[in-house]
């Protein structure tokens, strides 16, 4: 299948248009549709990647900029100490309603398209793992898959500093894959542990997987880049995409 990796949508939301990149398969048929939510630094080169290797196994996948009220359309942050500090500000300047409000819009886009079977599924890393969790909450929201996603354990996302994703945990009716790093900072063991206390409490279907790896593992860029680990975990996260939402109708062109 080629893949395409040039269009892109501006959607409506409550605070302004939000530039959303789309990689999909080019071949006839529909498919099922999966909003990959970016990190701190929105959609840089590592996510586009990230993007084209799910679409690649027969996905629409839809990227949002997740600041897209504080940048021009199209900005990336680099991977620097200035990016992370520029990144790590605006998380906790934008309104969690905001957040929640931009996922309906992409999950919406999503059900709309044209190619796509309208069974949905996200992805994120990062914050986009956080903010993946909390578009779960949605209830056609079939399955999640989140990467290391940062500061649900302690309630800091947003504006204000205290969101609610723990205490709403038992919203989410699709299965959760949450992926972490051993050795990541941002989470620590107690950190993980009061997630996982909360997912068994609320009854929630989900699979927990720890690596000895280290934040943005995933990642290829930068020496935390873990190629193996990564391999593996996209494989989970194709498995867990195709036994949840199908796999749509791939259109197969035999060899002459």
């Amino acid at each position: 299948m080629t893949i395409v990796d040039n269009e892109f949508s501006d959607l409506e939301t409550s605070t302004g248009p939000m530039r959303t990149f789309v990689f999909r398969p080019a071949a006839d048929g529909l498919y099922p549709g999966v909003l990959l939510f970016s990190e701190i630094f929105q959609v840089t080169e590592p996510i586009r990647r990230a993007a084209r290797m799910m679409a690649g196994h027969g996905f629409i996948v839809a990227v949002p900029e997740i600041y897209h009220e504080y940048f021009p359309a199209g900005k990336a942050l680099a991977y620097t100490q200035e990016g992370a500090d520029k990144g790590n500000e605006l998380k906790t300047t934008k309104e969690v309603t905001a957040y929640d409000s931009d996922a309906r819009a992409g999950l919406e886009f999503l059900t709309a398209h044209s190619k796509c079977t309208g069974r949905l599924g996200v992805m994120g890393f990062c914050i986009g793992g956080h903010l993946a969790v909390r578009a779960a909450m949605n209830d056609d929201v079939r399955a999640c898959a989140s990467f290391y996603p940062t500061d649900i354990h302690k309630g800091s996302l947003g504006k204000g500093k205290a969101d609610d994703t723990l205490e709403r945990m038992a919203e989410i009716e699709g299965e959760l894959q949450l992926i972490w790093g051993q050795q990541d900072p941002h989470i620590p063991s107690e950190g993980r542990r009061t997630i996982y206390d909360r997912l068994l409490e609320t009854g929630r279907t989900f699979t927990w997987h720890e690596f000895n790896g280290q934040h943005a593992f995933m990642r290829d860029e930068g020496n935390r880049y873990d190629p193996a680990l990564a391999l593996q975990c996209y494989q989970m996260t194709v498995d867990l995409f195709r036994r949840r939402l199908g796999e749509g109708d791939r259109v197969m062109k035999a060899r002459r």
